[in-house]
Formats: structure tokens, C-alpha cells, sequence
């Protein structure tokens, strides 16, 4: 079975279209729509067929949908319908989705244990035009007879997004970050300041289902990556985990809960929108990722990504979280014909240079040899640091075992911990991310 290496960032960004991949918010939705390709292997006037995406980020939702409509009109015999899952409810939706007759012909399998889970249902790529069309194949995954059941439509990378015009008016620059106790010094002078400056440091870390992956996912990795490397890596999903590094976890969540404008009693119930206080200038920290860089960019004109600063040892050398969970994966149960619809779809949005460069906007870099070059900032970024000599972290966080019931019940833990900020309650914390790993790793594995 494939998995996710701790490889130095690959040359992306500007530069070059080479890899891609989070979790977002938002809602679900649906259409249809179709639009055209010349990358296929089917001509302009004989594509036929039907295509049923089931899109996994909910960020993507907008322009999948207009995507679709667009490859309709290029290919009416074509059809094609969009249904982005709401954040936090993808495995829950394929389920049910899967066992309908009209069931999803493209779908997303994002993890390894999404690959037991999903694999026997998916179609073998290997030699397929989409393996050739394949810049790298870093991001795929095979199953255990070696079959290739998905392969990557983005690369992303996460960290914490920095408003550098705001840490300046402040006093402080960016530059003068280079490990926690120095992201410490500066987010707690901006907090204690916050009336003065109208701003505050932190965003909310919200622990509702729009944005709890924040911190059950994608914070959660260091702590995951840290451990996984000092076992020599994981090649797949760990019986049982220490939870050696949740001390420093517990440094940067306690850091941004405290820091912020909103009591973090309140983070249970979420809405307070964190996306929104960022981008209005209300909050110069925001854990958040590459995805968010086009409406960032928009609003902030000058931010960056700095690493997951938490006191390990070593980590002025860190880098940014680089990988994906956004794996495709074509029905194996599909007629031939919507089997064809769907890998010429799926080849023509990521090879198109219109196509191509809709989805590069939104996502950052699409590992595809023909797909449109991108320039995201916060992938830039990643690169620049791994040039400098920065290790990458990778989505050691992929491994998470029984995923949506192993977060539930970290935000359940979060929550009890975020009203009442007590030893006993982080306790709990710690249960529900060493326990809780081994127990559902026994559920998924039974």
C-alpha cells in the first residue's frame, strides 16, 4: 500500500506544476453540468456518458460546479452532476451514496485507511491516461494487490498564516519568529494590546464541524510527525501511538485559544466565523492552509505561512505540512461508459489550460504534467523553506485511524477542556488522542 513519504518539498509554485492537497468548511450542494477536453481519449463529438463527482472540499464546491456546466456545454451527450459533501461528513455521505443505484462515479479516498475502506471499489489505474498524465506519483495510493485505486488532484500545505502588516503595526516583524517561545512573545503582546491595536492575535479556533479539523487534523499532525519520526516513519497506520510530543501541542492550541478575541469557552459552539476575522484584518494568526491563499490574497495583501512552532527541539529548521488528503478514485461498479465519462472529465480538469487554470486558482498545484502553473503564495513559501534546508513535515495526520469517529472524539475532549482549562480535563484530552487511537484502530481493523 502507498504512503505518504517525508520527502523535501518537491519544486512547485510558480515554478513548476508538480504535486498537490486539508479539509475545509462549507456546505453541500449539487448540479450538473459537463464541459469539454481535447486531453481525453474521447473526440469532441462522441463523449457520452454520465459523471457523478462527490467533491470532498467544500472550498472547491464553486468552481467544480462551474466546471461541470462548462463541460456540458462543450459535451452535451455528457452528464455531469457536482455534490460536495458538508465539512466533517464525507465518509458519512459516501456511505450512503455508494449503496444508492445512481452512486457516485468519481469520489475521493484520501487516506490510508480510506484505501481499506474504499478500495475494492475502486477502478485499477495503472496505465490508465490518468497515470500518464501524472507529474509525479508521490501522491497515489495502492492497495495491497498493488492496484492503483487514487491519485492526487492537489497539493496543499498548512501551517500558520501570518498577517505581516499587522504583526508590524505591532512592533514586531515576521522575521523576528523563528520558534515558540518567540510566536509566543509576539501573540501575546498583540493580545494584551489588542483595544489599542483593534486587532487581535488569534483567529478563533473554533471546534464546530467547520473548522475543528484545524486542530483534530492538521494541528494534531506535529504531534503525529514529530512521533512517527521518531520511530523511523510509518509505513501504515501504528497499532497504538505515545503521544509523546502532546505537550507541545497543548503549548501552541493553549497559545491561540488564550490569544484571541473570543473566550474560549465559546469555541464549542463555533460561529464566529475565524475565516472572516482574518481576512477583515481582525486577527493577525490563522491556522489555515494553502486553499485559503486565493481569498486571502484578495482581502490581505501581505501574508505569509510560518511552520507549527510548539518547542520541539531543532525546530528553527522546521518547515511547513506538506501532502494532501484530495485522492480520486473512479468506480470500479460503474457501466464502462460512465467509467470513460469520468476518467475523460477528470483528465480534462486537470489538463485543459482553461480547466486546468480554474482549478489551480482555487487549489494551488495540481500534479499534472499539463496543468496550468500556479502561483500561491503559501506554497511558495514551503518551497522556499525547504530550499533553505527545512525539514518538511509531512500529513503524518493521513493516518488517523476510524478518522471522523477518532476526531469526534477529540472535539468532544477539546470542548470539556476549552470551558474549564484544567489538568484533569487536558487528561481526558490526552485519553481521547492515545486511547482513542488504539480503539478505533481496533474498530477499523476488526
Amino acid at each position: 500500500m502507498g504512503n505518504i513519504s517525508r520527502k523535501q518539498f518537491i519544486t512547485l509554485g510558480a515554478a513548476s506544476a508538480a504535486v498537490l492537497g486539508l479539509a475545509g468548511c462549507g456546505s453541500s450542494s449539487s448540479s450538473d453540468s459537463s464541459s469539454s477536453s481535447d486531453a481525453g481519449s474521447s473526440s469532441t463529438d462522441d463523449r457520452s456518458g454520465n459523471v457523478y463527482w462527490l467533491n470532498f472540499k467544500p472550498e472547491l464546491d464553486e468552481t467544480a460546479q462551474a466546471l461541470a456546466k462548462s463541460y456540458m456545454e462543450k459535451y452535451p451527450n455528457v452528464k455531469v452532476k457536482v455534490q460536495t459533501a458538508a465539512s466533517g461528513t464525507y465518509e458519512q455521505t459516501l456511505t450512503s451514496e455508494m449503496d444508492k443505484t445512481d452512486a457516485p462515479t468519481l469520489f475521493n479516498i484520501g487516506t490510508t485507511a480510506g484505501v481499506k475502506e474504499w478500495g475494492s471499489s475502486a477502478m485499477d489505474l495503472s496505465g490508465t491516461d490518468i497515470e500518464k498524465a501524472l507529474s509525479t506519483s508521490e501522491y497515489t495510493y495502492k492497495d495491497s494487490d498493488g492496484r492503483l485505486v487514487c491519485a492526487g488532484l492537489c497539493y496543499e500545505t498548512y501551517g500558520i498564516v501570518v498577517n505581516a502588516d499587522l504583526v508590524e503595526k505591532a512592533g514586531h516583524s515576521v522575521d523576528d519568529i523563528k520558534d515558540f517561545d518567540s510566536l509566543k512573545a509576539v501573540v501575546e503582546d498583540i493580545h494584551k494590546n489588542a483595544a489599542t491595536l483593534g486587532f487581535d492575535a488569534f483567529a478563533a479556533t473554533d471546534l464546530d464541524d467547520s473548522s475543528s479539523w484545524r486542530v483534530t487534523g492538521h494541528l494534531a499532525n506535529l504531534e503525529y510527525y514529530y512521533e512517527e519520526k521518531d520511530d523511523g516513519g510509518w509505513d501504515e497506520t501504528p497499532a497504538s501511538i505515545k503521544g509523546t510530543y502532546l505537550p507541545n501541542y497543548k503549548k501552541i492550541f493553549d497559545l491561540a485559544i488564550n490569544n484571541s478575541a473570543e473566550d474560549p469557552s465559546t469555541l464549542s459552539t463555533g460561529g464566529h466565523d475565524p475565516s472572516t476575522e482574518f481576512t477583515s484584518g481582525k486577527a493577525a494568526f490563522f491556522f489555515t492552509g494553502s486553499w485559503d491563499y486565493a481569498t486571502i490574497s484578495k482581502a490581505q495583501k501581505n501574508t505569509t505561512m510560518i511552520p507549527y512552532y510548539c518547542g520541539v527541539s531543532g525546530e528553527e529548521k522546521a518547515g511547513l505540512n506538506n501532502g494532501t488528503e484530495n485522492r480520486l478514485a473512479i468506480n470500479d461498479a460503474a457501466s464502462d461508459e460512465d467509467k470513460k465519462a469520468t476518467m475523460d472529465f477528470w483528465l480534462w480538469m486537470v489538463t485543459d489550460p482553461e480547466a486546468s487554470k480554474e482549478m489551480v486558482a482555487q487549489l494551488g498545484v495540481l500534479p499534472y504534467t499539463d496543468a496550468a502553473k500556479g502561483d500561491n503564495g503559501y506554497l511558495n513559501k514551503a518551497e522556499e523553506l525547504s530550499k533553505a534546508g527545512n525539514y518538511t513535515m509531512d500529513w503524518a495526520t493521513n493516518y488517523q485511524p476510524n478518522v471522523d469517529q477518532y476526531r469526534k472524539g477529540l472535539v468532544s475532549a477539546l470542548n470539556a477542556y476549552t470551558a474549564d482549562q484544567s489538568d484533569a480535563n487536558w487528561d481526558t484530552f490526552k485519553t481521547a488522542f492515545v486511547d482513542g487511537w488504539a480503539q478505533n484502530y481496533k474498530v477499523q481493523n476488526a
